[in-house]
């Protein structure tokens, strides 16, 4: 079952959950809103095809851009981490969305990967893709994603900051 507001402030004082920063006013009745941070991952130019069985680092394609903004031409793709660092406990899953506002320009927020797994501490890592006919200039400090969470009803024995191979330094 998702939480509600009155769940996550209870959890968040529980120290089940964290956000850092955390602002209350960017609390949604079951969900909490997140901004880009400056970092984001644009993609280089690649000649050739790209071969998914034995290029699984994904990093190897993208270059590390800090900016304020950013611009995605349709049909481009770049990956933005958030703004906050969420940590959650073995017993709590969190589920990234995306923000409507967004999503009616074309815009989304998470391609595939929107689990953050029970017993995570890090950044989230956005996969934004622009499906629009326009241009959309995206700008750090915007919340164009939300994060639900949902309680397990066994903890996990396999938590993530112990377990997790990829986002374990973000």
């Amino acid at each position: 079952m998702y939480l509600s507001n009155v769940d996550i402030l209870r959890e968040i004082k529980r120290g089940a959950i964290s956000i850092q920063p955390f602002d209350q006013k960017f609390l949604n009745q079951a969900s909490y809103d997140l901004a880009l941070s400056d970092e984001f991952y644009i993609p280089r130019k690649v000649k050739g095809d790209i071969d998914v069985r034995s290029s699984t680092d994904p990093h190897k394609f993208l270059k590390v851009v800090r900016a304020k903004s950013v611009i995605l031409r349709p049909r481009e793709f770049c990956l933005a981490k958030t703004a906050e660092k969420i940590s959650i406990s073995n017993d709590i899953i969190g589920i990234l969305g995306g923000r409507s506002r967004f999503a009616r320009l074309g815009m989304t927020v998470h391609v595939t990967s929107a689990v953050v797994q029970p017993g995570s501490s890090n950044h989230q890592i956005l996969e934004i893709a622009n499906l629009s006919p326009f241009t959309l200039k995206l700008y750090a400090g915007e919340r164009v994603s939300q994060v639900y969470f949902e309680r397990l009803e066994t903890p996990t024995d396999r938590p993530y900051m112990k377990f997790g191979k990829i986002a374990v330094k973000q």
